[in-house]
C-alpha cells in the first residue's frame, strides 16, 4: 500500500496521480486549483497560469469534495490539516504552512513529530506543547 491523503472533515482521498488535489481562494478572492507533492518536505505545486499567489500571501485551502475549509485548525490559524495514511496503513496528522512561501510541514502522531522544511521552526512550539 502506498501512502494516501484524506480530508480530515469528510474522509475523501485527496491523491490523484501523483498529487494532493485542493480547491483554493488568494488573498485577492480568487478561486483556483492546487496540486501538491505528496512528498514531504517537497514544495512543488502546480496551479493554471491564470490563478497567482503572491509570496508571503494567506492561501485558503479546501476540500474538492465536501468544499471544507482545511486551514485555521486548533494547533494555529497558519497550518493546514490533513490526514495521512502511511504504507502500514497507520494514520497520522499532517500539517502545512497556508502562507506562500514560508516552507514547513509537520508530521505529527501520538509519539512523535516530524518536521521538514527550511521554516519547519516556525510553529514547531505549538505542537510541543500539545504532543510531547
Amino acid at each position: 500500500m502506498k501512502t494516501d491523503f484524506i480530508c480530515p472533515k469528510c474522509g475523501g482521498h485527496l491523491l490523484v496521480g501523483d498529487s494532493i488535489i485542493f480547491s483554493a481562494s488568494n488573498s485577492e478572492g480568487e478561486k483556483g486549483l492546487i496540486l501538491l507533492s505528496p512528498h514531504l518536505g517537497d514544495y512543488t505545486r502546480t496551479t493554471h497560469p491564470s490563478f497567482t499567489i503572491k509570496s508571503g500571501s494567506t492561501i485558503d485551502y479546501f476540500c474538492p469534495l465536501c468544499k471544507a475549509h482545511l486551514g485555521a485548525t486548533e494547533v494555529h490559524h497558519q497550518l493546514v490539516h490533513l490526514i495521512m495514511i502511511d504504507e502500514n496503513g497507520e494514520k497520522q496528522d499532517v500539517y502545512f504552512s497556508g502562507i506562500e512561501g514560508e516552507m514547513c510541514t509537520y508530521k505529527v502522531s501520538d509519539k512523535s513529530i516530524e518536521k521538514y522544511g527550511p521554516a519547519s521552526e516556525n510553529y514547531l512550539k505549538y505542537f510541543a506543547a500539545r504532543h510531547i
